[in-house]
């Protein structure tokens, strides 16, 4: 497991999941502090398999977008340009490279991200 990270700790519960009294709440909160924090599009490396996704591990994605809130109730997904298609994949599975111009991702991307995977990571769930 993942050590605790006060400041982290701190921004999620006071971004985040503030005023989130039940899961749906929870997920929404994860919604669009992602949405509002993630800059699109951007280039991401698979970190991990998925047995719900085709991605290999160091396969290398452009992220467009997040997927629908309909899509992100259980997990935060974000739809990937995959093979001629749009796929909707877990965000854990991915860590960002660059933006779309070949720059490093900017800060709050990188820390939304970063947010998302501690989460996951710490076993918590919405």
């Amino acid at each position: 497991m993942v050590v605790e990270d006060a400041a982290r700790e701190e921004r999620i519960l006071m971004e985040v999941v503030v005023d989130a009294y039940g899961s749906e709440e929870r997920a929404m909160g994860w919604y669009y502090y992602l949405a509002d924090k993630i800059v699109f599009p951007f280039t991401a490396e698979c970190i991990a398999a998925n047995k719900r996704s085709p991605l290999e591990p160091s396969e290398r994605v452009l992220v467009v977008q997040m997927s629908g809130e309909d899509c992100c109730e259980h997990e935060a997904y974000v739809d990937i340009q995959w093979n001629g298609k749009v796929l909707a994949i877990p965000l854990t599975q991915l860590k960002p490279l660059y933006d779309d111009e070949g720059e490093d991702i900017d800060e709050d991307t990188a820390e939304a991200i970063c947010d998302w995977h501690y989460w996951k990571a710490r076993g918590y769930k919405f």
